[in-house]
């Protein structure tokens, strides 16, 4: 089977295209590598932008799993108008022009943030949707245009995905474990601003799992699936880092706690998912942290813009490469 990754040269794309190519499948990533190319040696990576695709570039695809787009909340929020357009139209557009090819199925990467502020209970696929902030809104936007496409003959799968977290070859500390990790590793201190607010969270290769899943699903199978290890207050979260920090780098960290007002707090239920795509999470919190500590020798400076999305895209925007 061959599939296109939109977006595939990103944080969840370089661990997600190994693993495929690892099951046999034969895969073409189209990226215009924002934050570079990080994919095994041989990977065939176009380097274009997505709304340029047409027909013809579809020709033997089977499916297509859409990671492109805005990221997270602070570039959605520096530039609204392009985040609609990245998160809302592009997948949609993508989504329409693969159907009329023959591609058979649509993955695209959703988040559970599309939930918003919500109260203590668990959320299901078929909650209530309450984001009113452009990242939740766009993504929402970029769902639903995909999942009307879907019929008999194209499967459109959308995973909304808990925060993911743990090391990618192309390493992100804008997340909340990553970030946790590099505080406790550079300071031996990690702050956290609300320890009562709750996320889902998710290990990259468990995610990368879910979307193997995905694909791997009987073709009759479409819709919304929640994607998550399990919900977590931020502070039980700072909690774990700070003891998997202390156990393997054997140095003392603290933890400062405040009281910042945050407009995201969901609780998301997974049965969906592993009742349809198979889907059961393996790794841990801890296992994060492990995973990102066994790679400490390749990060030298910690506030290389590279490391954080926010900081690249604002770079790209203001100088003018983004139209380029």
């Amino acid at each position: 089977m061959k599939i296109l990754v939109a977006g595939g040269a990103g944080y969840i794309g370089s661990v997600l295209v190994p693993l495929l190519q690892e099951h046999g499948y034969e895969v073409v990533v189209v990226d215009r590598c924002w934050f570079g190319n990080h994919l095994p040696q041989g990977t065939e990576v176009v380097q274009q932008d997505l709304f340029e695709l047409g027909e013809a570039d579809f020709a033997g695809i089977e499916q297509v799993v859409f990671l492109a787009g805005l990221s997270n909340d602070p570039m959605a929020e520096f530039s609204p108008a392009m985040n609609f357009v990245e998160n809302g139209a592009l997948p949609s557009y993508l989504a329409f022009v693969a159907k009329k090819a023959g591609v058979r199925r649509f993955v695209y990467a959703s988040s559970c943030s599309i939930y918003g502020y919500t109260v203590n209970e668990l959320y299901h696929e078929e909650s209530p949707v309450t984001c009113g902030y452009p990242y939740g809104i766009s993504k929402l936007q970029g769902e639903r245009g995909v999942l009307q496409l879907h019929d008999e003959a194209f499967s459109a799968i959308a995973l909304r995905q808990g925060t993911v977290n743990g090391y990618s070859p192309r390493t992100r500390f804008d997340l909340i474990v990553n970030t946790m990790f590099k505080c406790a590793i550079q300071e031996q201190h990690i702050t956290i601003n609300n320890p009562s607010i709750w996320r889902p969270l998710i290990d990259i290769r468990d995610t990368s799992a879910a979307f193997l899943r995905a694909i791997q699903a009987d073709y009759t199978i479409s819709g919304t699936f929640n994607v998550a290890l399990d919900n977590f207050t931020v502070g039980q979260v700072g909690d774990i880092v700070k003891d998997e920090v202390e156990h393997v780098t054997g140095k003392k960290v603290r933890i400062t706690v405040g009281n910042v007002q945050d407009y995201r707090n969901y609780k998301v239920t997974c049965d969906k998912a592993r009742t349809y795509l198979g889907f059961f999470p393996k790794y841990s919190i801890a296992d994060m942290v492990d995973s990102l500590y066994g790679h400490l020798d390749e990060y030298g400076d910690f506030s290389n813009e590279a490391y954080y999305n926010i900081n690249t895209f604002t770079r790209l925007m203001t100088t003018g490469e983004l139209g380029k």
